[in-house]
């Protein structure tokens, strides 16, 4: 048996914003259109972290993979990622096991490329200030993403470690020199007059007060995977406009909904999956005072999408290592 290696590196040259927002696009359709088989994820918890077991296969793309993901938030003072991740990608009429990746990096471009996909369906078009909390491992490429799809001059980031902040604007500051990078001192300071506000953070409690969000804005809701995590106040949202990457993922695992929802703040059956929007099958922002909420769990679709078109431009441009088992 032979394997294609595709480390860090590769894939980020291989996968690029422009091409991962309109794969991960594809997913969502497919997601919503019936052809993609994904089994709840097996979350297993662990000495300090959760440890998850993600397939998926997406008939029309013919893709077939499964993520091995750790979580562990307390990494940071390890001086370790929060996230560590396999990605293997097998041929679909075979079970033939095609490559290996490192997924903590594809794992965050298809993260982010989520919240492009979102942003571009749900967000004014002249969106131009972005506010983000969380200045982890994922926050790059959310801003990277949002970047992608809308003209944006500032970005305001807010965490709550003191010196996470500012070692993320300087960072993204060099790399991005037209637009202005703020680390906010407050989170309503980070959310006033924010067109856009995402979230990537494991928070058990909304990581921003909801009467600051200003009329016509989208959230983003990235970080919370489980039902007892919330970064979102949306029983103070109660006029926002709700949007998931699957129904049944977020009623599995999306906290920020499934408690609101016991409050009786928000109902399933209005509840709107992206991928419908992306089909044209369900309207997305329909005014522009509305506020939209999008709500993402995370899918394998994103995985599996994600490691085909990683593995397909690999074998266009010859990168990667070929290793015999």
């Amino acid at each position: 048996m032979e394997l294609l290696l595709l480390n860090r590196q590769s894939l980020q040259e291989l996968l690029p914003m422009e091409k991962v927002i309109p794969a991960v696009a594809a997913a969502y359709r497919q997601v919503s259109q019936g052809k993609a088989r994904l089994p709840q994820r097996l979350n297993l918890p662990a000495n300090g972290g959760d440890f998850l077991i993600m397939p998926g296969y997406l008939v029309e793309s013919d893709a077939l993979a499964v993520k091995l993901v750790s979580v562990f938030s307390g990494n940071a003072a390890k001086h370790l990622p929060t996230i560590h991740a396999l990605v293997i990608l097998v041929e679909a009429d075979s079970g033939r096991p095609l490559a290996l990746m490192e997924g903590g990096f594809l794992t965050a471009v298809r993260t982010g490329a989520a919240s492009g996909v979102a942003t571009h369906y749900l967000a004014r078009p002249e969106a131009s200030i972005l506010a983000i909390f969380g200045a982890g491992g994922q926050s790059e490429q959310q801003i990277r993403a949002v970047l992608t799809v809308r003209p944006l001059r500032e970005v305001r980031i807010f965490d709550l470690r003191p010196d996470a902040a500012p070692k993320l604007v300087d960072r993204m500051a060099s790399q991005f020199p037209a637009v202005c990078f703020v680390a906010a001192q407050t989170p309503a300071q980070a959310v006033a007059g924010a067109d856009v506000i995402t979230t990537v953070t494991t928070s058990t409690r909304p990581v921003f007060p909801a009467a600051a969000v200003k009329p016509g804005a989208h959230i983003n809701g990235i970080g919370a995977y489980t039902p007892a995590m919330c970064e979102i106040d949306l029983p103070g949202l109660s006029d926002a406009r709700v949007f998931v990457d699957s129904v049944s993922a977020a009623l599995a695992e999306a906290g920020d909904l499934i408690q609101a929802a016991a409050a009786g703040a928000t109902d399933q059956s209005l509840w709107t999956e992206i991928g419908a929007v992306v089909a044209g099958t369900s309207p997305g922002r329909r005014s522009p005072t509305e506020i939209t909420f999008f709500k993402s769990v995370g899918v394998a679709a994103q995985d599996v999408v994600t490691a085909q078109l990683a593995y397909q431009g690999a074998l266009a441009e010859g990168k990667g290592e070929v290793f015999r088992l």
